[in-house]
């Protein structure tokens, strides 16, 4: 197994990143297998998937190079820089796949195929290529969704900050993503590969959610920063996709029926108001009608108040649902 030793202050200085070139190479992962995760991406690969074939039929050194660089074990590197820890635009993100240098991003794509490059790939533009690829993903797949991608990683980011004040840093990081434990004495469990340790302490630690079912780790070239990212809890991650019931939503008013849906598995306000988009103050006055009604419940979790719909608040959102 690969893992990273960490110590105690490179820990309690790590901080959780939103990155949209992540977002986009996460979705370039399920745009080049073919493959959803659920029927919410299902949906979302079916409108892509023809015009993402047809782009790489018309280009065929940028299919063989993505096929390379999406390796069976290991990304290429220049593919997925290490976010810089600061909020960054996607473009400025990928200025930093686009400026690799040309012998550099042949070594990382020999690595991430396991063997010698075929004589199409000895090119000087396979970064350039790669980066024009994911400009295309982001531009036509994830900008158009990226404002309700955003609150769901948000959304998480919060569910693992209450986490880490609940049970600690154990707790938070465990299950991230396949093949992520904490070991305990100061060892993070990061995949299952048998890649040699990593002293990571004094480096900068950063956690990356993504709202696709992927990962991978990350470092710079002078160890600096490290990054693992990571996919979206799932009941954070498929609650968009649960659209309230048109009959539902005329009863209660749209706003209150996507609250009410949402409350499927216990929320906080503050988890609700990024998952919905509403106002904080528009989510606490439909929170409160839904508990006066008897349609949710809130019990206290620490610091935090959890709503959770009630038997009747299930009925109501089961029957507007068709059959």
């Amino acid at each position: 197994m690969g893992w990273w030793r960490i110590s105690t202050d490179t820990l309690a200085g790590s901080r959780f990143v939103v990155s949209p070139l992540a977002e986009t190479v996460a979705s370039l992962k399920v745009l080049h297998g073919g493959r959803a995760a659920d029927p919410g991406g299902r949906a979302w690969l079916d409108a892509h998937l023809p015009a993402y074939r047809a782009r790489l039929a018309g280009d065929p050194v940028t299919a063989l190079t993505v096929r390379a660089a999406l390796g069976r074990t290991w990304n290429a590197d220049f593919l997925t820089p290490t976010p810089t820890g600061t909020e960054e635009t996607f473009e400025q993100e990928l200025a930093r796949v686009r400026d690799t240098p040309p012998a550099a991003a042949r070594e990382h794509l020999t690595v991430s195929l396991a063997g010698p490059l075929p004589a199409a790939l000895h090119r000087e533009d396979l970064a350039q290529r790669t980066a024009d690829l994911l400009a295309w993903v982001w531009t036509g797949t994830v900008l158009p969704s990226w404002p309700r991608r955003r609150r769901i990683i948000e959304a998480d980011v919060l569910a693992r900050t209450a986490q880490l004040t609940r049970g600690g840093w154990a707790q938070a990081l465990d299950g991230l993503r396949p093949g992520t434990r904490w070991l305990g004495d100061g060892r993070l469990q990061v995949n299952n590969h048998a890649y040699p340790p990593r002293e990571v302490s004094g480096a900068q630690l950063l956690f990356v959610p993504i709202t696709q079912k992927a990962g991978w780790v990350s470092w710079d070239e002078d160890g600096r920063r490290f990054a693992l990212t990571y996919p979206c809890a799932g009941t954070l991650a498929d609650a968009d996709r649960t659209a309230a019931p048109d009959a539902l939503a005329r009863l209660l008013g749209p706003g209150r029926a996507t609250v009410l849906v949402l409350l499927d598995t216990p929320k906080s306000t503050t988890q609700l108001t990024a998952l919905t988009g509403q106002v904080l103050g528009s989510v606490g006055r439909h929170l409160k009608v839904l508990h006066d009604a008897g349609l949710v419940a809130r019990r206290r979790d620490g610091r935090s108040v959890l709503y959770y719909r009630t038997a009747a608040g299930d009925v109501l959102v089961t029957a507007q649902r068709p059959s």
